[in-house]
């Protein structure tokens, strides 16, 4: 029994991965399509490729998800923590991605873990890590260090670092434009068009590479957990000798077996593959009208984010940096430029995504055990 609920966690964990690529695919290339750079084809086939490379890159959030957020002992195969919290993740992903909403596939995950931890543990909230502190405060674990901590610090740093650099590439072409000659005919709008419609496709691969360096980890994590706990009970000694490449080389939080990685990274690149137009249409089109210098900008921004919290194992929101960065270009190009109607839209579904999953993970523990699957 607890062989098959192993097997059939890896499965649902995949099915996670797949739809976090389709879900966050607009994250990652809504800026280049909604700026005319690339076609909705291409810039799929160009996210997909640097998702798969990006994902292959760094196990730092693979690990925190793995042993930071939540108490190993609740985490076994038959307490059903992890089916839950999947499941709970996929049923949010699914209904924001029909409402064509840029919701957080990681603090989806993150609150299905949260609430069916709790409710694995009786109800009690020790099952969280809370927090584990140490010098320098950023590499510390537990939930107020990797999670809410950045929760709050990536849109803020998004915005501003939108702003910035939006900021900067109008100061440089201004001052180019006063310099007069050559100098001044680059500074004219279709230059700055052409110049920057090739700028950003080395920033839509950035962006697509640090999206598969922090978001493909996030499975990865859930995966190697399930493996590590399997092994510990036993499990694993029932599996068929095709399988064996299942037991983990390590312990849940020393590193990544190489199988997941590949696995998670292929997986995370078909559904990257698939697109995600509704979310596309709500980042890149209906927020604030982009040219290619914004998109270069936005890009910029958020994969700088995303490569920086990767490196310290932060599982940061790629919709919440792309968003914001967004908003912070928006800002900078002329405050009434954002549509503040979808920007609320988008705000709300930042707010609901943690309780939201958390609460049905919960039920979803609650319901197995009353039904005594």
């Amino acid at each position: 029994m607890a062989l098959t609920l192993l097997l059939l966690l890896i499965v649902v964990a995949l099915a996670f991965e797949f739809i976090n690529g389709f879900h966050d695919t607009a994250n990652s290339i809504a800026t280049v399509v909604a700026t005319k750079v690339l076609t909705p084809v291409q810039a799929v086939g160009l996210a997909a490729t640097m998702n798969l490379i990006g994902a292959m890159f760094g196990d730092a959030v693979a690990k925190t998800i793995s042993s930071g957020l939540v108490d190993a002992n609740v985490v076994t195969i038959t307490s059903g923590v992890l089916l839950c919290a999947l499941l709970a993740a996929i049923v949010w992903n699914l209904v924001t991605w029909w409402w064509g909403l840029p919701s957080s596939s990681s603090h989806a995950l993150i609150g299905g873990l949260c609430g069916a931890a709790v409710a694995a543990a009786g109800g009690n909230t020790a099952a969280l890590v809370w927090a584990q502190s140490a010098d320098p405060w950023y590499k510390g674990s537990g939930l107020l260090y990797k999670v809410v901590v950045p929760m709050i610090s990536s849109p803020i740093i998004g915005f501003a670092l939108g702003v910035m650099i939006m900021g900067l590439l109008f100061a440089v072409i201004a001052a180019m434009a006063r310099s007069g000659g050559w100098l001044a005919r680059m500074a004219r709008p279709r230059f700055v068009n052409a110049f920057f419609g090739k700028a950003q496709l080395l920033s839509a691969a950035y962006m697509g590479f640090a999206h598969g360096l922090n978001d493909a980890q996030k499975t990865m994590g859930i995966i190697a957990l399930a493996l590590f706990g399997a092994q510990t009970v036993g499990t694993l000694d029932g599996l068929p000798d095709i399988l064996g490449f299942m037991h983990p080389d390590t312990d849940a939080s020393a590193g990544i077996d190489t199988w997941i990685k590949v696995t998670c990274a292929l997986v995370m690149a078909a559904g990257t593959a698939a697109g995600g137009w509704r979310i596309i249409k709500t980042l890149g089109h209906k927020m604030v009208k982009l040219h290619p210098i914004h998109g270069f900008a936005a890009e910029t921004a958020s994969a700088t984010i995303l490569s920086g919290a990767a490196m310290l194992g932060m599982p940061v929101s790629t919709t919440h940096s792309i968003s914001t960065a967004i908003m912070g270009v928006g800002f900078a190009k002329r405050p009434n430029a954002l549509r503040w109607n979808v920007v609320e839209r988008i705000l709300w579904a930042w707010v609901f995504t943690i309780p939201v999953t958390a609460a049905l993970a919960y039920a979803l523990v609650v319901a197995i055990r009353l039904t005594g699957l």
